[in-house]
């Protein structure tokens, strides 16, 4: 339940963080909403690993 949790917040961040840069349209933003996007995945997968 946890992981699906997470997937929907990730989901909601992500289309969050797209809606931005789709207004704002510059070519900087865009690269920071990327690495944005790329370390919260990253996070999302290193902190829900099954920890047996």
């Amino acid at each position: 339940m946890n992981r699906i949790m997470a997937m929907f917040a990730f989901a909601v961040f992500a289309a969050f963080l797209y809606i931005l840069a789709e207004k704002v349209g510059t070519f900087d933003l865009w690269v920071v909403v990327g690495l944005t996007a790329a370390l919260a995945a990253y996070d999302f997968v290193t902190s829900s690993k099954n920890k047996s």
